[in-house]
């Protein structure tokens, strides 16, 4: 494993992974309000901003977990990052689902989230398929 190129590209999804949160958030302000909606579920605005750098963590943390996975399959490329990025979406949409199921919120809020997370994985999958090279083989 080529620990150098896996830390890079790690970062660099981490950053790719954000940015494309506060895009979609800034370009789907409806998504958050409809999660307002859901008061007896989400915390409040200000609630959650005392709780981000828990969030933040987690999310860099499951990147950081996503490039070491495909660090070990041994592919390199943006191709084999859009696979990766679209799995770990699929992964993360059914996760959305499991909590349509359990908690008492709206489909258009279920829907939002889980296109938002499939767009956010892929585009953090693409980054890190560009960035990370396995070490050449002697």
């Amino acid at each position: 494993m080529n620990y150098s190129r896996l830390a890079l590209a790690a970062l660099a999804g981490i950053v790719a992974s954000f940015a494309t949160g506060f895009i979609i958030i800034a370009l789907v302000p409806a998504l958050m309000e409809e999660g307002q909606k859901y008061p007896a579920v989400f915390r409040a605005k200000e609630e959650m901003m005392s709780f981000m750098p828990f969030g933040f963590l987690a999310a860099a943390i499951s990147v950081v977990v996503v490039t070491i996975i495909f660090a070990m399959t041994r592919q390199t490329g943006a191709m084999a990052g859009l696979f990766l990025g679209v799995l770990i979406g699929i992964f993360a949409i059914c996760h959305v689902t499991n909590n349509y199921v359990n908690f008492r919120v709206g489909g258009k809020l279920a829907v939002g989230q889980a296109a938002a997370y499939l767009v956010q994985w892929i585009v953090t999958g693409i980054v890190i398929g560009l960035i990370y090279k396995p070490v050449a083989a002697p």
